[in-house]
């Protein structure tokens, strides 16, 4: 397994007593020297303190540690909220001998309730006591809330033959949709790239993985994806070239994380890619993939085992886009369901029942327009996904 450390960077992740359960619940990561930052945030209009804090903070392209809680959102809070956030990085910044403002905060959990600071505040020194290269796993932990597994993913790459290594960590399992999903995402790049290039990248990246995901629709008001480049590698971004070799790698490791996320999402048993193409234009394409990949219909069908094509089709009909029903086709990974608006019979449906039984397929809407395409990852919903919401805060 690759090991997930990145030269200069460490990270924690401890129990401070913030969940009920007793699971680790406060986390950290510190670069050692100054690294050059930036972030996407939520697009919900009602966004959390750390996600205003931080918004704000990284407008400097400038940061040295993120401090992070689960089991509370510190959302709607008003401005103790935002007081209780600053005080979580001043906190920080003190046991780590830096200055405030270079340190981002996110937390994710429950919203409308205080942060324990008390509890918080106690817990910080043993969390910096903790940190360590190896610490990635920890930290993995400790910012889960209904997250059943902890979700990373690592790759390394050269520029002019100087290696550099990224290693993401991200939680989310509910809440989760285009517009940044509830996720949160933390990369870290021991590559020297300016603040203007890690946005730039991470923009595309998020755009090509978290913001193409969906499990029910729902968005949050605490959704962060923080990158931090300390360049202590020799590999430099310069070259349009360079940027590439940056930009794919991360690109495969924020679709990796988006992958586990959609995998690991609540009540989830299927992982379904939602393949539109033959649109008129790229963005009708796009909202096909979106609209099936959000249905509840569609999602209780894959849930069931049930190749009901009947129900996709409704969802393509009702997307904002041109549709011809009579030019309409469907598969089910290679089987075909529909050709030309109408069902394929009886016999394929038993085909297609048996591709709905695997865990991972992918349905192709073929639309015979056009050239315009997209695709989405979605899931299924189950029985469980309603039992975990329903008794979510208790």
């Amino acid at each position: 397994m690759e090991q997930l450390g990145v030269k200069g960077f460490k990270a924690a992740g401890i129990a401070a007593g913030i969940k009920k359960s007793g699971k680790k619940d406060l986390g950290l990561i510190y670069s050692q020297v100054p690294a050059n930052a930036a972030g996407v945030f939520t697009c919900n209009k009602v966004q959390a303190a750390p996600v205003i804090l931080s918004r704000e903070r990284v407008q400097s392209g400038i940061c040295q540690a993120i401090v992070v809680n689960s089991g509370n959102a510190n959302c709607c809070t008003g401005d103790a909220g935002l007081r209780d956030a600053g005080t979580m990085t001043r906190s920080a910044a003190s046991g780590l001998k830096i200055g405030e403002e270079m340190v981002l905060v996110a937390s994710t959990g429950v919203i409308g309730e205080p942060l324990p600071m008390e509890t918080i505040e106690a817990a910080i020194p043993a969390m910096i006591e903790a940190l360590s290269p190896q610490g990635f796993s920890n930290f993995a932990e400790a910012v889960m809330t209904t997250d059943k597994v902890p979700k990373t993913a690592t790759g390394k790459g050269s520029i002019n033959g100087k290696g550099f290594k990224i290693t993401g960590v991200a939680k989310g399992a509910g809440m989760i949709r285009p517009d940044m999903a509830t996720m949160l995402c933390f990369v870290c790049t021991d590559a020297k790239a300016t603040s203007e290039v890690l946005k730039a990248t991470l923009v595309k990246a998020a755009k090509r993985s978290f913001n193409r995901i969906s499990i029910d629709g729902d968005t949050s008001t605490n959704d962060a994806v923080l990158v931090m480049a300390n360049g202590l590698s020799d590999a430099v971004i310069q070259s349009p070239d360079d940027l590439a070799v940056f930009q794919k790698i991360l690109n495969d490791i924020l679709l990796d994380l988006a992958k586990q996320l959609v995998r690991d999402g609540e009540g989830v048993t299927k992982l379904v890619e939602v393949l539109v193409r033959g649109a008129a234009t790229k963005s009708d394409a796009h909202n096909i993939a979106e609209t099936v990949a959000h249905s509840p219909l569609v999602k209780t069908a894959f849930f069931g085992e049930d190749a009901n094509w009947g129900r996709i089709i409704a969802a393509v009909g009702r997307a904002d886009a041109t549709v011809d029903p009579d030019k309409i086709d469907v598969y089910f990974d290679k089987v075909q369901m529909v050709k030309a608006g109408m069902g394929c019979g009886k016999s394929v449906e038993a085909e297609a029942t048996k591709v709905l039984k695997k865990k991972d397929f992918s349905v192709t809407i073929d639309l015979n327009i056009a050239g315009g395409s997209a695709a989405m990852l979605t899931c299924d919903f189950s029985t469980d996904y309603v039992r975990i919401n329903a008794d979510y805060r208790s």
